[in-house]
């Protein structure tokens, strides 16, 4: 199954996307295994055009990679995974990867090498280990702020004492579901501008989908209320993606009607269409 509109050859392609379909570390509701081949599949639905940046998907010069198989070992898949991402980035195309849970995100951070990471989830990630994993998927903040150095949380509400307190610290800012509600796409942008000079650094973008609210994108593992509407969760990805040198979407699973599957597809063409743009 290929996503639909990315049927440029390898060759030419500006856009790589790569599923990686790890579910190893996923907590409360497994199935992140699926989520490369639901998201692909919802993609299905939607219109080539878009009438926002008035551009056609498959005129984007979009390639799908198809998946690397993943396996048990979750540091040994990421360092594998980073080095197929990175050969898309050695060849100047932007790399579009697909989860699989978001311990995945590692892969693409270490490819990209950003200043910045920018992240939409539920949950902070700044954990040093979960149930004694260091790779838990709720240690990716963590992972990411060995290369970047600063990362935004967008949409962030959920996190242990000491993540919060973590995420005091200076190189993290955490923009609530409150913040997005009150001041919009404006107050991830001023934490931008405050984290680095976006004229003159490298991003990064993942989408985890527990971002969303849970009554709009049931199908994730670790599902925290409170969180992003559908429209606020575009309009984000759309204002950060023009600055981002890798997009992911991950945390998407089989245990809903593909509501999160919809939305993690729809997310990642925004990315592109609003990259391609700019």
């Amino acid at each position: 199954m290929t996503f639909p509109g990315a049927t440029t050859d390898r060759a030419a392609a500006d856009y790589v996307l790569v599923g990686a379909p790890l579910d190893v570390s996923t907590t409360f509701q497994p199935g992140t295994r699926f989520g490369p081949d639901r998201i692909r599949q919802f993609a299905g639905s939607f219109e080539d055009y878009d009438h926002h940046t008035d551009q056609h998907f498959s005129n984007l010069a979009v390639h799908d990679a198809g998946d690397v198989h993943a396996w048990n070992d979750a540091a040994e898949y990421v360092e594998f995974l980073a080095g197929t991402l990175g050969d898309a980035v050695d060849d100047g195309a932007v790399p579009l990867l697909v989860g699989g849970e978001h311990t995945v995100t590692v892969a693409g951070v270490r490819a990209v090498d950003p200043d910045l990471f920018v992240c939409l989830d539920a949950h902070l990630d700044l954990r040093e280990e979960f149930d004694g994993n260091p790779w838990s998927h709720a240690c990716v903040t963590r992972h990411a702020l060995d290369t970047a150095s600063h990362a935004v949380v967008v949409g962030g509400r959920a996190g242990s004492e000491s993540e919060w307190e973590r995420a005091a610290a200076a190189d993290v800012t955490v923009v609530t579901p409150e913040a997005v509600a009150d001041r919009g796409v404006a107050a991830v942008r001023e934490a931008i501008d405050d984290a680095v000079d976006p004229a003159d650094a490298t991003a990064y973008l993942s989408v985890d989908v527990d971002a969303a609210d849970p009554g709009v994108a049931p199908g994730t593992g670790t599902l925290e209320p409170g969180g992003l509407s559908a429209r606020e969760t575009r309009a984000l990805v759309r204002a950060v993606a023009p600055i981002a040198d890798g997009v992911d979407v991950v945390e998407v699973n089989d245990r809903d009607d593909g509501q999160a599957a919809t939305l993690g597809a729809k997310l990642l063409r925004d990315a592109v269409f609003a990259h391609a743009e700019s």
